[in-house]
């Protein structure tokens, strides 16, 4: 494909409006209402993004934040562009958020607008109130949400929340908003292309909160300029497997950066994105026959499972997998965590390349990139068009480019140090270059354990092998300075259960499950190094949850805080 036409830097909304006399009546995205698919069409996405910006141009200024606390939607994609046309910074919050975590994001950002979906995530917001303050609107993106109803109810139950008075004043519905801006249109037809012409490519359009696995998390601004130069090498980079008017399988949450990502991508080359969720990614796969996928590794996974379970016939294999994904794959991105080496390899011997790179938050988000004419499935590909990477002497990765950010957000201190004297960013990644110029990841610079031995081991690269087991939920390893590895487990309840019944084998039997665990482990530990293996292990009862601090809301281990609840357990096991 030649992706010329679509090179220039411009601000993320602009690139709709700028394509919409030639799109205009196709659809842009497909919705499904009660078992039906409908579709919103480039027009009234427009209208959305337009009407919500000159909204929003009455309750903030150019360079002020908004936030948005929702699963996907039309809606939310269309308040993110809105926010963005009329010169403020979006600021998603993951859906997986609890109250308290949602109220820092806000508080922190000084957002002045708030956007919310869902009655039990509206609950969050009110429950968080006392992180509110600096808020002007709250904006309901479902009209027959009532916040009056759970005020009340959360008021009655001790909970401190808003008053009736409060709510009228400062919430307003997504129907009342468009209204109120599509007014202005009407009385200004020129007032929201001046605004959006108004918008610098060097202001920052996004703020991203880091996952924080240490401390509170940070907020990254990214300018229109780090986004839309990322995005530029990466059009480029995969231009042999892109086209335009693609179909689009969307379910990444656009919260994170990956999900809205693609999002801006369907919006560049006018891909048809059918939206759907987590749960449903599965069964929506052979229904839509995407020409386009992009998943975390869990779904690849799933999949190469199956394909693997058809026995060693190759036609098989390829039936199943056609079977499960529509047979129509075209261009796939695997991300947010890395993929096996062996997932990759059964999609490429049934003609499907799984495209996976490297990056991070700060970078816009990628440095690296397998493609193409040039890939290794056990590296994360080459830099970026526009990246320079070098490796500092203990072998951390360090990056440069117009695509890396400038700073925290109120935060100089982590600012500083995250930047090497000279200017390059510290990825706190350690990496390897291969002889052919592809690199590897090794491990996070922080997670290294060193054993009593002195023997550097990176346990990321022990527990992602776990990552694809159906028994064990999570594997924790453990064993600075120790003589040998352990680790915690968490075992998949139900998976374990129907496994060990089906033995004949009594699912509450501590022994029967240790046996089984023991067995994942010895697998695992077949491929490692000695010193790399896990000696011993806890099982584990009490689950790693978001709400319980354990997780991220991207569903990362918090090791340390892991270390800090059950470090004498794990230290028992010496």
């Amino acid at each position: 494909m030649d992706v010329s036409r679509y090179l220039e830097l411009r601000v993320a909304p602009k690139v709709v409006f700028d394509h919409l006399p030639e799109r205009r009546s196709r659809p842009r995205f497909m919705v499904q209402r009660g078992g039906d698919w409908e579709a919103v069409t480039w027009q009234a996405f427009a209208d959305q993004i337009r009407d919500v910006a000159l909204y929003l141009a009455t309750e903030m200024k150019s360079g002020d934040r908004a936030c948005i606390f929702a699963p996907n939607r039309v809606e939310w994609l269309s308040a993110a562009l809105g926010i963005q046309a009329m010169g403020g910074a979006m600021v998603p919050i993951y859906g997986s958020s609890t109250p308290e975590q949602a109220g820092y994001v806000v508080e922190h950002s000084d957002a002045k607008v708030v956007f919310v979906d869902t009655a039990p995530l509206l609950e969050r917001v009110l429950r968080a109130w006392s992180f509110f303050d600096a808020v002007e609107r709250v904006v309901l993106l479902s009209d027959d949400l009532d916040p009056q109803a759970i005020a009340e109810r959360l008021r009655g139950e001790g909970a401190t929340a808003p008053g009736a008075r409060e709510i009228e004043k400062r919430f307003v519905t997504w129907s009342r908003a468009r209204a109120l801006g599509a007014a202005r249109h009407r009385e200004e037809p020129e007032a929201f292309a001046r605004a959006l012409e108004a918008v610098s490519l060097d202001q920052p359009g996004l703020m991203l909160y880091t996952s924080g696995t240490s401390g509170q998390p940070k907020g990254v601004p990214l300018t229109h300029r780090n986004v839309g130069v990322n995005g530029r090498d990466w059009l480029e980079v995969n231009a042999p497997l892109l086209e335009e008017g693609m179909v689009d399988l969307l379910w990444l949450p656009m919260s994170h950066i990956f999900g809205f990502g693609e999002a801006g991508a369907g919006n560049q080359l006018g891909w048809v994105s059918y939206l759907t969720d987590p749960k449903q990614v599965m069964e929506k796969l052979p229904e839509v026959r995407p020409t386009v996928f992009m998943s975390v590794p869990s779904v690849w996974d799933k999949i190469a499972r199956a394909a693997a379970a058809a026995g060693d016939d190759a036609k098989a294999q390829k039936e199943t997998l056609d079977a499960l994904t529509g047979g129509q794959l075209r261009f796939c991105l695997s991300g947010g965590a890395g993929l096996k080496r062996e997932v990759k390899e059964l999609f490429h011997r049934h003609g499907t390349l799984i495209i996976e790179g490297y990056g991070l938050t700060e970078c816009s988000p990628t440095l690296t990139l397998n493609r193409a004419g040039a890939f290794r499935f056990d590296s994360v590909g080459k830099p970026l068009p526009s990246v320079e990477l070098r490796l500092a002497e203990d072998g951390e990765i360090l990056a440069r480019g117009d695509n890396v950010f400038g700073g925290y957000h109120k935060d100089p201190a982590a600012t500083q140090a995250c930047f090497a004297e000279d200017g390059w960013l510290k990825t706190g990644d350690i990496g390897r270059w291969t002889d052919d110029g592809f690199l590897q990841i090794v491990d996070r610079k922080k997670d290294i354990l060193v054993t009593a031995g002195g023997k550097n081991v990176a346990p990321a690269n022990i527990e992602v092998r776990f990552n694809d087991d159906p028994f064990l939920a999570h594997v924790v390893v453990y064993g600075d300075g120790e003589k040998y590895l352990v680790a915690g487990v968490w075992v998949d309840g139900a998976s374990v259960k129907a496994h060990l019944e089906k033995q004949g084998a009594d699912a509450a039997d501590e022994a029967a499950v240790r046996a089984l665990v023991q067995k994942r482990i010895d697998r695992v530990n077949a491929e490692l190094a000695r010193y790399e293996t896990i000696k011993k292990f806890a099982l584990i009862d009490e689950p790693l949850t978001v709400e319980g601090g354990m997780l991220t809301p991207t569903m990362k281990v918090k090791r340390k805080k892991v270390y800090e609840r059950w470090g004498e357990t794990l230290a028992a096991l010496y």
